[in-house]
Protein backbone atom coordinates (compact mmCIF):
# COMPACT_ATOMS: atom_id res chain seq x y z
CA UNK A 1 0.00 0.00 0.00
CA UNK A 2 1.89 3.11 -1.02
CA UNK A 3 0.54 6.42 0.21
CA UNK A 4 1.38 10.52 -1.55
CA UNK A 5 0.86 12.97 0.95
CA UNK A 6 0.92 16.18 -1.11
CA UNK A 7 1.23 19.69 0.86
CA UNK A 8 -0.86 23.19 0.34
CA UNK A 9 0.86 25.84 2.66
CA UNK A 10 0.24 29.26 2.65
CA UNK A 11 3.52 31.51 2.04
CA UNK A 12 2.79 34.06 5.45
CA UNK A 13 3.18 31.15 7.89
CA UNK A 14 5.93 30.22 9.49
CA UNK A 15 7.67 27.34 7.66
CA UNK A 16 9.92 25.88 10.65
CA UNK A 17 6.71 25.80 12.80
CA UNK A 18 4.70 24.46 9.92
CA UNK A 19 7.05 21.97 9.19
CA UNK A 20 7.38 20.84 13.12
CA UNK A 21 3.64 20.77 13.11
CA UNK A 22 4.25 18.14 9.82
CA UNK A 23 6.87 16.00 11.57
CA UNK A 24 4.39 15.61 14.66
CA UNK A 25 1.12 14.85 13.04
CA UNK A 26 2.44 12.61 10.15
CA UNK A 27 4.14 10.49 12.95
CA UNK A 28 1.48 10.21 15.26
CA UNK A 29 -0.78 9.46 12.30
CA UNK A 30 1.64 6.36 10.47
CA UNK A 31 1.52 4.80 14.40
CA UNK A 32 -1.86 4.04 13.08
CA UNK A 33 -1.60 2.62 9.91
CA UNK A 34 -0.71 -0.95 8.50
CA UNK A 35 3.07 -1.66 8.61
CA UNK A 36 2.88 -2.47 5.19
CA UNK A 37 1.96 1.14 4.52
CA UNK A 38 4.62 3.11 2.34
CA UNK A 39 4.11 6.90 3.34
CA UNK A 40 5.62 9.34 1.19
CA UNK A 41 5.47 13.09 2.21
CA UNK A 42 6.13 14.60 -1.45
CA UNK A 43 5.16 18.43 -0.20
CA UNK A 44 4.70 20.46 -3.55
CA UNK A 45 5.90 17.93 -6.36
CA UNK A 46 2.43 17.26 -7.87
CA UNK A 47 4.17 15.91 -10.80
CA UNK A 48 3.94 12.45 -9.11
CA UNK A 49 0.23 12.81 -8.35
CA UNK A 50 -1.86 9.64 -9.21
CA UNK A 51 1.07 7.17 -8.67
CA UNK A 52 0.62 5.41 -5.35
CA UNK A 53 -2.23 3.79 -4.26
CA UNK A 54 -3.78 6.58 -2.55
CA UNK A 55 -2.98 10.35 -2.92
CA UNK A 56 -3.61 12.92 0.08
CA UNK A 57 -3.90 16.59 -0.28
CA UNK A 58 -2.24 17.94 2.81
CA UNK A 59 -4.17 21.15 3.64
CA UNK A 60 -1.62 22.54 6.44
CA UNK A 61 -2.67 25.67 6.60
CA UNK A 62 -5.44 28.57 6.29
CA UNK A 63 -4.86 30.71 3.53
CA UNK A 64 -4.42 28.13 0.73
CA UNK A 65 -7.55 28.21 -1.25
CA UNK A 66 -6.04 29.91 -4.02
CA UNK A 67 -2.85 27.77 -4.06
CA UNK A 68 -5.39 25.19 -4.55
CA UNK A 69 -7.83 25.59 -7.02
CA UNK A 70 -4.54 26.80 -9.27
CA UNK A 71 -3.46 23.18 -8.82
CA UNK A 72 -6.65 21.76 -9.49
CA UNK A 73 -7.46 24.07 -12.86
CA UNK A 74 -3.58 23.39 -14.13
CA UNK A 75 -4.74 19.62 -14.18
CA UNK A 76 -4.67 18.14 -17.97
CA UNK A 77 -8.39 17.94 -18.70
CA UNK A 78 -8.66 14.07 -18.81
CA UNK A 79 -6.86 13.89 -15.87
CA UNK A 80 -8.91 15.69 -12.73
CA UNK A 81 -9.96 12.84 -10.00
CA UNK A 82 -13.33 11.93 -9.65
CA UNK A 83 -12.88 12.21 -5.83
CA UNK A 84 -10.29 14.18 -3.59
CA UNK A 85 -9.27 13.30 -0.32
CA UNK A 86 -7.87 16.59 1.63
CA UNK A 87 -5.92 15.71 5.15
CA UNK A 88 -6.52 17.62 8.06
CA UNK A 89 -4.17 18.82 11.24
CA UNK A 90 -6.55 20.62 12.98
CA UNK A 91 -3.50 23.24 13.39
CA UNK A 92 -3.21 26.78 11.66
CA UNK A 93 -6.67 26.76 9.93
CA UNK A 94 -6.43 23.51 8.30
CA UNK A 95 -10.09 22.64 8.36
CA UNK A 96 -11.27 25.91 7.46
CA UNK A 97 -9.64 26.25 4.26
CA UNK A 98 -10.24 22.44 3.87
CA UNK A 99 -14.18 23.13 4.17
CA UNK A 100 -14.19 26.30 1.08
CA UNK A 101 -11.58 24.00 -0.99
CA UNK A 102 -13.96 21.19 -0.72
CA UNK A 103 -17.56 23.45 -1.43
CA UNK A 104 -15.56 24.93 -4.21
CA UNK A 105 -14.78 21.11 -5.33
CA UNK A 106 -18.57 20.52 -4.95
CA UNK A 107 -19.58 23.43 -7.27
CA UNK A 108 -17.27 21.93 -9.95
CA UNK A 109 -18.84 18.78 -9.38
CA UNK A 110 -15.92 17.08 -8.37
CA UNK A 111 -16.67 14.87 -4.74
CA UNK A 112 -13.92 14.79 -1.96
CA UNK A 113 -13.82 14.48 1.83
CA UNK A 114 -12.39 15.89 4.44
CA UNK A 115 -10.23 13.40 6.52
CA UNK A 116 -10.18 14.80 9.79
CA UNK A 117 -10.29 13.63 13.57
CA UNK A 118 -8.32 11.23 16.07
CA UNK A 119 -5.23 9.95 14.51
CA UNK A 120 -6.27 6.44 15.13
CA UNK A 121 -9.81 7.11 13.62
CA UNK A 122 -8.43 9.29 10.46
CA UNK A 123 -5.41 5.94 9.77
CA UNK A 124 -8.44 3.43 9.97
CA UNK A 125 -10.38 5.68 7.31
CA UNK A 126 -7.23 5.96 5.05
CA UNK A 127 -6.34 2.54 5.16
CA UNK A 128 -10.02 1.76 4.21
CA UNK A 129 -9.74 3.94 1.17
CA UNK A 130 -6.15 2.87 0.35
CA UNK A 131 -7.57 -0.77 0.05
CA UNK A 132 -10.24 0.60 -2.22
CA UNK A 133 -8.06 2.53 -4.66
CA UNK A 134 -5.34 -0.89 -5.14
CA UNK A 135 -8.54 -2.99 -5.73
CA UNK A 136 -10.11 -0.50 -8.22
CA UNK A 137 -6.52 -0.19 -10.29
CA UNK A 138 -6.20 -4.12 -10.40
CA UNK A 139 -10.29 -4.03 -11.79
CA UNK A 140 -8.77 -1.54 -14.65
CA UNK A 141 -8.22 -3.40 -17.81
CA UNK A 142 -9.60 -6.64 -16.91
CA UNK A 143 -11.96 -8.42 -18.98
CA UNK A 144 -15.27 -10.18 -17.84
CA UNK A 145 -16.57 -12.62 -20.32
CA UNK A 146 -20.53 -13.39 -20.52
CA UNK A 147 -21.21 -16.98 -21.60
CA UNK A 148 -24.57 -16.78 -23.14
CA UNK A 149 -26.97 -14.06 -22.52
CA UNK A 150 -28.31 -13.85 -19.08
CA UNK A 151 -30.88 -16.06 -18.09
CA UNK A 152 -34.78 -15.08 -19.03
CA UNK A 153 -35.64 -14.59 -16.21
CA UNK A 154 -33.20 -11.98 -14.93
CA UNK A 155 -35.23 -9.35 -16.29
CA UNK A 156 -33.51 -6.91 -14.44
CA UNK A 157 -29.51 -7.91 -13.77
CA UNK A 158 -28.01 -6.71 -17.61
CA UNK A 159 -25.18 -4.00 -17.04
CA UNK A 160 -24.59 -0.55 -18.73
CA UNK A 161 -21.11 -1.69 -20.90
CA UNK A 162 -20.55 1.87 -21.10
CA UNK A 163 -20.33 2.76 -17.63
CA UNK A 164 -18.91 -0.43 -16.21
CA UNK A 165 -15.82 0.23 -18.59
CA UNK A 166 -15.51 4.42 -17.35
CA UNK A 167 -16.24 3.71 -13.84
CA UNK A 168 -14.27 -0.15 -13.20
CA UNK A 169 -12.12 -0.36 -16.42
CA UNK A 170 -13.58 -3.56 -17.22
CA UNK A 171 -14.57 -4.20 -20.08
CA UNK A 172 -17.31 -7.04 -20.79
CA UNK A 173 -16.81 -9.44 -23.48
CA UNK A 174 -19.52 -11.31 -25.10
CA UNK A 175 -18.65 -15.45 -26.26
CA UNK A 176 -21.35 -17.65 -27.79
CA UNK A 177 -22.95 -20.23 -25.88
CA UNK A 178 -22.06 -22.67 -29.05
CA UNK A 179 -18.50 -21.68 -28.12
CA UNK A 180 -18.16 -23.26 -25.02
CA UNK A 181 -20.01 -26.46 -26.09
CA UNK A 182 -17.76 -27.23 -28.86
CA UNK A 183 -15.23 -26.85 -26.00
CA UNK A 184 -16.60 -29.41 -23.60
CA UNK A 185 -16.85 -31.69 -26.31
CA UNK A 186 -12.98 -32.22 -26.17
CA UNK A 187 -14.04 -34.19 -23.63
CA UNK A 188 -10.55 -32.55 -21.81
CA UNK A 189 -9.97 -31.08 -18.15
CA UNK A 190 -7.04 -30.48 -15.89
CA UNK A 191 -6.15 -33.47 -14.43
CA UNK A 192 -5.05 -31.99 -11.24
CA UNK A 193 -8.93 -30.37 -10.73
CA UNK A 194 -10.12 -33.67 -9.83
CA UNK A 195 -7.23 -34.10 -7.46
CA UNK A 196 -8.21 -30.74 -5.59
CA UNK A 197 -11.96 -32.42 -4.42
CA UNK A 198 -13.85 -34.95 -3.01
CA UNK A 199 -14.65 -38.03 -5.05
CA UNK A 200 -17.79 -38.07 -6.34
CA UNK A 201 -19.32 -40.99 -7.45
CA UNK A 202 -22.07 -39.26 -9.75
CA UNK A 203 -21.95 -40.71 -13.49
CA UNK A 204 -22.20 -36.55 -14.06
CA UNK A 205 -18.83 -36.19 -12.51
CA UNK A 206 -16.54 -36.62 -15.25
CA UNK A 207 -18.83 -34.44 -17.37
CA UNK A 208 -18.51 -31.31 -14.49
CA UNK A 209 -14.55 -31.10 -14.54
CA UNK A 210 -15.00 -31.46 -18.83
CA UNK A 211 -17.10 -28.11 -18.14
CA UNK A 212 -14.59 -26.94 -16.28
CA UNK A 213 -11.68 -27.75 -18.50
CA UNK A 214 -13.79 -25.86 -21.30
CA UNK A 215 -14.03 -22.75 -19.01
CA UNK A 216 -10.40 -23.11 -18.49
CA UNK A 217 -9.70 -22.69 -22.27
CA UNK A 218 -11.82 -19.98 -22.95
CA UNK A 219 -10.51 -17.93 -20.08
CA UNK A 220 -7.16 -18.24 -21.68
CA UNK A 221 -8.30 -17.83 -25.07
CA UNK A 222 -10.13 -14.15 -24.29
CA UNK A 223 -7.59 -13.46 -20.87
CA UNK A 224 -10.76 -13.72 -18.88
CA UNK A 225 -10.17 -12.10 -15.80
CA UNK A 226 -14.01 -13.62 -14.66
CA UNK A 227 -16.59 -14.83 -16.41
CA UNK A 228 -20.39 -15.47 -16.04
CA UNK A 229 -22.34 -18.36 -17.67
CA UNK A 230 -26.38 -19.11 -18.90
CA UNK A 231 -25.92 -22.28 -17.02
CA UNK A 232 -29.03 -23.60 -17.68
CA UNK A 233 -28.63 -23.73 -21.18
CA UNK A 234 -25.95 -26.74 -19.96
CA UNK A 235 -29.23 -28.86 -18.72
CA UNK A 236 -30.46 -29.48 -22.09
CA UNK A 237 -27.34 -29.23 -24.25
CA UNK A 238 -24.47 -31.96 -22.18
CA UNK A 239 -27.21 -33.20 -19.48
CA UNK A 240 -25.13 -31.79 -16.77
CA UNK A 241 -24.49 -28.43 -14.75
CA UNK A 242 -21.66 -25.46 -14.56
CA UNK A 243 -21.79 -26.04 -10.46
CA UNK A 244 -18.46 -27.47 -9.92
CA UNK A 245 -16.88 -25.81 -12.71
CA UNK A 246 -17.88 -22.38 -10.77
CA UNK A 247 -17.00 -23.60 -6.88
CA UNK A 248 -13.43 -24.60 -8.45
CA UNK A 249 -13.02 -20.89 -10.85
CA UNK A 250 -13.84 -18.97 -7.96
CA UNK A 251 -11.59 -20.93 -5.41
CA UNK A 252 -8.85 -20.04 -7.99
CA UNK A 253 -9.91 -16.55 -7.83
CA UNK A 254 -11.57 -16.22 -10.83
CA UNK A 255 -14.80 -14.45 -9.82
CA UNK A 256 -17.77 -16.32 -11.68
CA UNK A 257 -21.55 -16.09 -11.11
CA UNK A 258 -23.99 -17.96 -12.26
CA UNK A 259 -27.37 -17.43 -14.89
CA UNK A 260 -25.51 -15.12 -16.78
CA UNK A 261 -25.95 -12.56 -13.85
CA UNK A 262 -23.75 -9.91 -14.96
CA UNK A 263 -24.42 -7.30 -11.96
CA UNK A 264 -23.32 -10.34 -9.41
CA UNK A 265 -20.42 -10.81 -10.93
CA UNK A 266 -19.91 -7.15 -10.74
CA UNK A 267 -19.85 -7.35 -7.15
CA UNK A 268 -18.10 -10.35 -7.14
CA UNK A 269 -14.77 -8.89 -8.98
CA UNK A 270 -14.93 -6.09 -6.40
CA UNK A 271 -15.08 -8.25 -3.76
CA UNK A 272 -12.58 -10.37 -4.70
CA UNK A 273 -10.25 -7.00 -4.94
CA UNK A 274 -11.03 -6.06 -2.08
CA UNK A 275 -11.42 -9.23 0.47
CA UNK A 276 -9.31 -11.53 -1.60
CA UNK A 277 -12.85 -14.03 -1.77
CA UNK A 278 -15.50 -13.55 -4.57
CA UNK A 279 -18.24 -14.42 -2.50
CA UNK A 280 -21.24 -17.25 -2.76
CA UNK A 281 -23.79 -15.90 -4.93
CA UNK A 282 -27.27 -17.06 -3.66
CA UNK A 283 -30.85 -15.96 -3.44
CA UNK A 284 -33.49 -15.32 -0.58
CA UNK A 285 -35.29 -18.23 -0.41
CA UNK A 286 -37.84 -16.85 2.40
CA UNK A 287 -37.43 -13.89 5.07
CA UNK A 288 -38.60 -12.70 7.68
CA UNK A 289 -39.34 -9.02 7.49
CA UNK A 290 -39.58 -8.43 11.48
CA UNK A 291 -36.60 -10.25 12.79
CA UNK A 292 -34.43 -10.25 9.60
CA UNK A 293 -33.75 -13.90 9.25
CA UNK A 294 -33.51 -14.94 5.57
CA UNK A 295 -32.27 -17.99 4.32
CA UNK A 296 -30.44 -17.83 1.24
CA UNK A 297 -29.56 -20.85 -1.35
CA UNK A 298 -27.77 -21.78 -4.41
CA UNK A 299 -26.46 -25.03 -5.91
CA UNK A 300 -23.00 -24.08 -5.82
CA UNK A 301 -20.07 -21.95 -3.44
CA UNK A 302 -16.80 -21.24 -3.78
CA UNK A 303 -14.87 -24.58 -2.16
CA UNK A 304 -12.33 -22.13 0.04
CA UNK A 305 -15.61 -20.55 1.58
CA UNK A 306 -16.53 -23.89 3.05
CA UNK A 307 -15.82 -25.69 6.21
CA UNK A 308 -17.52 -28.79 4.68
CA UNK A 309 -19.31 -29.97 1.72
CA UNK A 310 -21.11 -33.20 0.14
CA UNK A 311 -22.36 -33.66 -3.36
CA UNK A 312 -25.74 -33.43 -4.90
CA UNK A 313 -27.98 -33.27 -7.64
CA UNK A 314 -28.49 -29.66 -9.30
CA UNK A 315 -31.73 -28.77 -7.69
CA UNK A 316 -34.25 -27.83 -10.12
CA UNK A 317 -33.42 -30.35 -12.82
CA UNK A 318 -32.05 -32.98 -10.25
CA UNK A 319 -29.32 -34.11 -12.45
CA UNK A 320 -25.87 -33.08 -12.87
CA UNK A 321 -23.55 -31.99 -10.14
CA UNK A 322 -23.84 -29.69 -7.39
CA UNK A 323 -22.86 -28.75 -3.79
CA UNK A 324 -24.23 -28.81 -0.80
CA UNK A 325 -21.72 -26.64 1.03
CA UNK A 326 -21.41 -26.02 4.88
CA UNK A 327 -20.14 -22.18 5.41
CA UNK A 328 -18.75 -20.96 9.03
CA UNK A 329 -21.28 -19.63 11.58
CA UNK A 330 -20.50 -16.21 12.17
CA UNK A 331 -19.80 -12.56 10.75
CA UNK A 332 -20.86 -12.13 7.04
CA UNK A 333 -21.44 -9.34 4.87
CA UNK A 334 -24.58 -9.56 1.96
CA UNK A 335 -23.61 -7.40 -0.88
CA UNK A 336 -24.96 -6.07 -4.42
CA UNK A 337 -23.82 -3.71 -7.15
CA UNK A 338 -26.30 -2.64 -9.56
CA UNK A 339 -25.52 -3.60 -13.14
CA UNK A 340 -24.99 0.73 -14.00
CA UNK A 341 -23.50 1.27 -10.62
CA UNK A 342 -25.63 3.59 -9.33
CA UNK A 343 -26.70 1.38 -6.29
CA UNK A 344 -25.16 -0.83 -4.47
CA UNK A 345 -26.49 -2.63 -0.74
CA UNK A 346 -24.13 -3.89 1.28
CA UNK A 347 -24.67 -4.63 4.83
CA UNK A 348 -23.15 -6.66 8.07
CA UNK A 349 -24.79 -9.84 9.09
CA UNK A 350 -24.70 -12.94 10.87
CA UNK A 351 -24.97 -16.54 9.61
CA UNK A 352 -26.84 -18.37 11.88
CA UNK A 353 -27.00 -21.88 10.64
CA UNK A 354 -26.46 -24.23 7.88
CA UNK A 355 -29.17 -26.49 7.11
CA UNK A 356 -30.90 -28.59 4.73
CA UNK A 357 -34.01 -28.72 2.44
CA UNK A 358 -34.64 -31.29 -0.42
CA UNK A 359 -36.48 -28.72 -1.97
CA UNK A 360 -34.33 -25.91 -2.38
CA UNK A 361 -31.04 -25.31 -3.80
CA UNK A 362 -28.41 -27.17 -2.34
CA UNK A 363 -26.15 -24.86 -0.25
CA UNK A 364 -28.87 -23.14 2.47
CA UNK A 365 -27.86 -20.75 5.20
CA UNK A 366 -29.93 -18.67 7.37
CA UNK A 367 -28.81 -15.56 8.05
CA UNK A 368 -29.73 -12.50 10.34
CA UNK A 369 -29.91 -9.10 9.40
CA UNK A 370 -32.33 -6.36 11.26
CA UNK A 371 -33.42 -4.16 9.60
CA UNK A 372 -32.75 -4.96 5.72
CA UNK A 373 -36.78 -6.05 5.47
CA UNK A 374 -37.92 -3.11 3.54
CA UNK A 375 -34.55 -3.49 1.30
CA UNK A 376 -35.28 -6.85 0.11
CA UNK A 377 -39.25 -6.59 -0.04
CA UNK A 378 -39.41 -3.11 -1.31
CA UNK A 379 -36.60 -2.21 -3.41
CA UNK A 380 -33.96 -4.90 -4.13
CA UNK A 381 -31.18 -5.04 -6.68
CA UNK A 382 -31.87 -8.19 -8.21
CA UNK A 383 -32.61 -11.28 -6.46
CA UNK A 384 -29.09 -12.70 -6.61
CA UNK A 385 -27.09 -11.69 -3.83
CA UNK A 386 -23.27 -12.17 -2.58
CA UNK A 387 -22.71 -13.29 0.99
CA UNK A 388 -19.10 -12.54 1.97
CA UNK A 389 -17.25 -13.80 5.43
CA UNK A 390 -16.30 -11.05 7.70
CA UNK A 391 -17.55 -7.67 8.39
CA UNK A 392 -16.48 -5.75 5.37
CA UNK A 393 -19.06 -3.65 4.49
CA UNK A 394 -17.55 -0.47 5.31
CA UNK A 395 -15.02 -1.93 3.22
CA UNK A 396 -17.36 -2.19 0.23
CA UNK A 397 -19.09 1.72 1.16
CA UNK A 398 -15.65 3.27 0.70
CA UNK A 399 -15.07 1.48 -2.87
CA UNK A 400 -18.34 2.64 -3.83
CA UNK A 401 -18.29 5.98 -3.05
CA UNK A 402 -15.16 6.58 -5.21
CA UNK A 403 -17.38 5.55 -8.06
CA UNK A 404 -19.60 8.64 -7.92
Amino acid sequence: MTIHIFTFTSPIHDKKAVDKATQAFLQELGAHLPNEAEVSLLDTDYEQYGNADLDLLYIRTGGTEGLFRQWYTSLPADAGPQHLYLLTSGKSNSLAASMEILSWLNQQQVSGEILHGESADVARRITLIANAKAALRKLSGQKAGIIGKPSDWLISSDADREIVKQKLGVELVDIEMEELLAEIKKHDYPVAARRRIKTCPSDYFVGALEIYGALKRLIKKYQLSALTIRCFDLLSTVKNTGCLALALLNEEGIPSSCEGDVPALLTMMIAQQLTGVSGFQANPARINPLTGEMLFAHCTVPFNMLKDYHWDTHFESGIGVAIHGELPEGAITLAKVSGNLSRHFAVDAQLDKNQYESDLCRTQIVVKAPGTGDYFLKNPIGNHHIILPGHVAEQLEVFMEMLK
